[in-house]
């Protein structure tokens, strides 16, 4: 069988297929149909400092070939998080990984500090596509300033492996890459959600309740492959790619555009076993075409 270890700088993955924050839950909901502990990782859904409501229903639209969301982080805060959902996945036998969001670099910083202390979560992946209050509302990671502002603060405050997640509604993503990656970030993740919007014609309304949303699913692939490609090439640091992998077919084009692991969103609403279909698919590729490693295709375009 091909070796499918990797690493993303400290952080050791058995295999490199994760799941994307927001998608999987906290894990717990998809143990009936996946065996957990065969992932390489995964990404539990949005936490800030403090709990969020999210925004007003309805938050979801499926659109050709993808979906629409705005769920707007609804969780119950960090200091929930540790008390109540870490104990009851702590054991789980892979890499569990929380995504951090804020509205400030102290917001931010707060709450990375607080996952800081949980021995068993060994990465946070920072979300930094929430808008910045104190500064008219633009989401911190379409600047080179605003990415930077975050991953600093957080940086001195949390010590394990730090995955900063990109957006794609900016004009040169591999600027932004470069600015994580100076101020400590120890990979980037790619791509989070492009804005897109639908409209209920016989209503003459938009469908989701705050007008615009995250697109996702296999329309925003090629966008997320390119991205992924411009960014592996512009930075040392490891690269997760993710936007539109349903297959394994996609997940090897990731690698081979240089992401060194795969994250799954969408596809686990359409089939919640597609992660193992995935790690599956991988092996047998590189069975039938003589690798004796993932490694092997990692970066080869």
């Amino acid at each position: 069988m091909p070796k499918l270890n990797v690493n993303i700088g400290r952080l050791a993955l058995k295999n490199p297929v994760m799941t994307a924050s927001g998608t999987f839950g906290y894990g717990l909901e998809y143990a009936d149909f996946v065996p957990l502990d065969q992932l390489g990782g995964i990404i539990v859904k949005g936490t800030t400092l403090r709990a969020r409501e999210g925004n007003d229903y309805p938050r979801m639209a499926e659109t050709a070939s993808g979906m629409l969301n705005c769920v707007g982080l609804q969780n119950k805060g960090v200091e929930y998080f540790c008390e109540h959902i870490y104990p009851e996945i702590k054991d789980i036998d892979t890499n569990m990984i929380v995504n951090v969001s804020g509205s400030s670099p102290d917001d931010y910083a707060e709450c990375a500090a607080h996952i800081d202390t949980l021995e068993k979560i060994p990465a946070i992946e920072l979300n930094i596509s929430c808008p910045n209050v104190k500064h008219g509302g633009m989401a911190f990671g379409v600047t080179t300033e605003g990415a930077a502002s975050v991953v600093k603060a957080v940086r001195e405050r949390y010590h394990k492996t730090l995955i900063v997640k990109l957006s794609p509604n900016v004009t040169n993503i591999a600027d932004i890459a470069r600015v994580c990656e100076a101020e400590g970030a120890d990979s980037v993740s790619l791509i989070n959600t492009l804005m897109g919007m639908a409209i209920d014609i016989e209503r003459r309304a938009p469908l989701l309740s705050i007008s615009t949303g995250g697109l996702s699913g296999p329309a925003v692939k090629p966008v997320a492959l390119r991205m992924v490609w411009q960014v592996a090439k512009a930075v040392k640091i490891p690269v997760v790619g993710l936007g539109g992998i349903m297959t394994a077919t996609d997940a090897i084009e990731f690698l081979m555009a240089g992401a060194t692991a795969i994250e799954i969103g969408t596809a686990n609403f359409i089939d919640p076993t597609t992660t193992i279909k995935v790690r599956d698919g991988i092996s047998a590729w590189l069975d039938s075409h003589g690798c004796q490693s993932v490694q092997e295709i990692i970066g080869v375009i």
